[in-house]
């Protein structure tokens, strides 16, 4: 009797193959997103963790942590300057320093601030520093400095890619400084006064002027060297944005992290904002990609968003309500990270960016929240109602203007 050996044809085991292939273009998109919304429901709680810090910080100290703090030589009248180096050291962080610095110690990270607020004796290479780095650190591009240099899991949303040169450690998340970029970069005390001399007065004594135009226009929960308070939000904690996402820039052109530099590089005149002049967004913007700008644009590659954790500078760790989350940077300055910026909350995440409010809460805010007019002129210490942007005025942007100022007698009776 002769057996019959049974075996699948050529044509079934090719079947076979093309519906394990069918069933894994399936499940691959499924495994993406959850895989996704697990670096999502991280970077949520990274951000609760630095709500907390920051509530700990204000039990502690009762104020929240300075943007816009560090040592100081008078050497140079304002913020972005760089010291010259004294008796050896590489001049001074110069009230550089962002409000995560001081934050360190309440994020598990207390062997980190013992470097930066004592001496140090050795280098990012690990080779010996004589002198040492002196307390509160140098200047913030140091990039031998050991603190500068280290990326801080708390401080980075798990869906960036982005990492190494030329950025020193990376931050995702950065300081709310209002619904107003009007010189966002200018400290609430005065810079020092130099005499025709040379010889240098007061430095960073209070100013009425410099006092008044930061009054008028610095309206979020956070004010370059200002030490701010929870008391100062009288539209509520729950109403006002404290800090938001922000991602970094991965050297790609793309508008959401990079400066290009050159004459009218978006913003015509500081107290407004790139979309008063769609021109520009026309000839700068791709139009197959309108999230970058064209290829061959000359980028300021230095100066991307989110490259230095430790530096205030508008560029680094501050955002504002203005535009809605995921819309390009603007400057004035030239393509330069020192300048005014008008520069929102952004992020790898699809459709939207998260933003931390004054209670802790943290939020995801999409992309199409209400945000009034894009082309108003921000407000300013001399703003007309004629332009909506007089001192204490609402937010000319909507909701997301709205929940981004920390005084405006605004109501925010809507869920977001």
């Amino acid at each position: 009797m002769k057996r019959t050996q049974s075996a699948f044809t050529l044509v079934e085991l090719l079947v076979v193959i093309a519906i394990i292939g069918v069933l894994v273009g399936l499940l691959l998109p499924a495994v993406q997103a959850a895989r996704e919304a697990a670096r999502r429901m991280s970077c949520s709680n990274n951000f609760k963790q630095i709500g907390l810090g920051i509530h700990n910080y204000h039990s502690a100290f009762k104020q929240l942590p300075i943007h816009g703090s560090g040592t100081y030589v008078p050497s140079g009248r304002d913020l972005w300057d760089q010291p010259s180096p004294v008796n050896g050291y590489t001049g001074t962080s110069n009230h550089r320093l962002s409000m995560l610095v001081g934050l360190t110690p309440f994020i598990e990270q207390q062997a980190l601030w013992e470097q930066i607020s004592n001496p140090l004796s050795f280098n990012t290479n690990g080779s010996t520093r004589t002198p040492p780095w002196q307390a509160m650190g140098p200047r913030p591009d140091e990039i031998n400095y050991p603190p500068y240099a280290t990326d801080i899991p708390t401080f980075r949303c798990p869906s960036d890619p982005g990492i190494g040169l030329p950025a020193l450690g990376r931050t995702n998340y950065a300081a709310c400084t209002g619904d107003s970029s009007y010189r966002s970069r200018d400290p609430y005390l005065n810079v020092n006064e130099v005499g025709e001399d040379g010889s240098v007065t007061n430095p960073y004594t209070a100013s009425a002027g410099t006092a008044g135009h930061s009054n008028a226009a610095h309206r979020g929960m956070f004010v370059l060297t200002r030490g701010m308070k929870f008391r100062d939000t009288i539209d509520g904690l729950s109403n006002t944005v404290m800090c938001g996402e922000i991602t970094t820039d991965l050297g790609n052109n793309d508008a959401r992290t990079s400066l290009p530099r050159g004459d009218g590089v978006g913003v015509t005149g500081e107290r407004q904002n790139c979309h008063l002049n769609p021109s520009f967004l026309e000839a700068t913007l791709d139009p197959l990609r309108p999230r970058f700008w064209i290829a061959g644009r000359n980028i300021n590659a230095n100066w991307g968003r989110g490259f230095h954790w430790h530096d205030c500078m508008p560029v680094y760790t501050q955002m504002h309500t203005i535009l809605p989350p995921n819309k390009q940077i603007c400057t004035d300055a030239n393509g330069a990270g020192h300048g005014d910026l008008v520069a929102t909350a952004s992020s790898q995440h699809q459709g939207g960016a998260h933003v931390l409010m004054g209670d802790g809460a943290v939020k995801y805010i999409t992309d199409s929240i209400e945000a009034g007019n894009s082309r108003n002129p921000v407000v300013f210490l001399n703003g007309t109602a004629a332009n909506n942007n007089y001192p204490g005025a609402k937010s000319p942007f909507g909701l997301w203007g709205a929940l981004g100022s920390r005084g405006a007698s605004e109501i925010i009776d809507s869920e977001f």
